[in-house]
């Protein structure tokens, strides 16, 4: 199921940092590196495991590489938090209520 690839590539905080990065728009391996104390090989094994997850990908110009956030990836993360978004309102409202005859 890609949705744990997902939650199990964005559970690393360099990773999320990564992401979060090319959320502002595409970059190459050595702008993403910029400020982070972070080696080359590790960088690429961190943006394998992001392009694995659907949620990173990569475009080549001549001997560069650039990557940007895959929609796609995004549509994934958006689709599972839809299942749930209907459950969360109707619990919030009866901890509302419990919480207010607790005060009464």
């Amino acid at each position: 199921m890609i949705e744990n690839e997902i939650f199990k590539a964005l559970a690393d905080p360099t990773r999320r940092a990564i992401f979060e990065k090319l959320a502002s728009g595409s970059m190459n391996a050595s702008a993403l590196r910029d400020g982070m104390a972070i080696s080359q090989p590790a960088m690429s094994q961190h943006l394998s495991v992001l392009r694995n997850a659907r949620l990173v990908r990569e475009e080549r110009r001549g001997r560069f590489v650039n990557y940007e956030v895959d929609p796609d990836g995004l549509a994934l993360i958006a689709g599972w938090m839809a299942k749930y978004r209907a459950y969360w309102p109707a619990r919030i409202d009866a901890l509302k209520a419990l919480l207010k005859d607790m005060d009464q």
